[in-house]
């Protein structure tokens, strides 16, 4: 079993930075890949940013690209998405999540372990 706690949202206004962090604990042996997820109400569940633990390769919604990064840092057992130029468009409840061998990472079908959620609203 993975537990995940998600931390760091909030309310900033367009162009600010936020920075989440998932803290993960627990049997993380067959996790291979973390992502952050975000959903907007009446709006699926998207793939923002996502992160192989084995080798580091991250994967970036287009929208996101250039201004989001995932990272990890193993010895906090974290990780990290730091979110810049923020817009209105980012808002929605933010997710991490955790998975094992995935064919696409931005995809939140084989996501396995989820935390509870943060929520991130950007305002005008």
């Amino acid at each position: 079993q993975v537990q995940l706690v998600e931390s760091g949202g909030g309310s900033v206004q367009a162009g600010g930075s936020l920075r989440l962090s998932c803290v993960t604990s627990g049997d993380t042996s067959r996790s291979e890949y973390m992502g952050w997820f975000r959903q907007a109400p009446g709006k699926k569940r998207e793939g923002v940013a996502a992160i192989k633990l084995g080798g580091g390769a991250t994967y970036y919604l287009d929208s996101v690209e250039g201004r989001f990064t995932i990272s990890r840092d193993t010895a906090k057992n974290t990780v990290n998405l730091q979110m810049n130029s923020l817009e209105p468009e980012d808002t929605g409840t933010y997710y991490c999540a955790a998975a094992g061998d995935l064919l696409y990472p931005l995809s939140p079908n084989r996501y396995n372990y989820w935390g509870q959620g943060t929520q991130v609203t950007v305002s005008y």
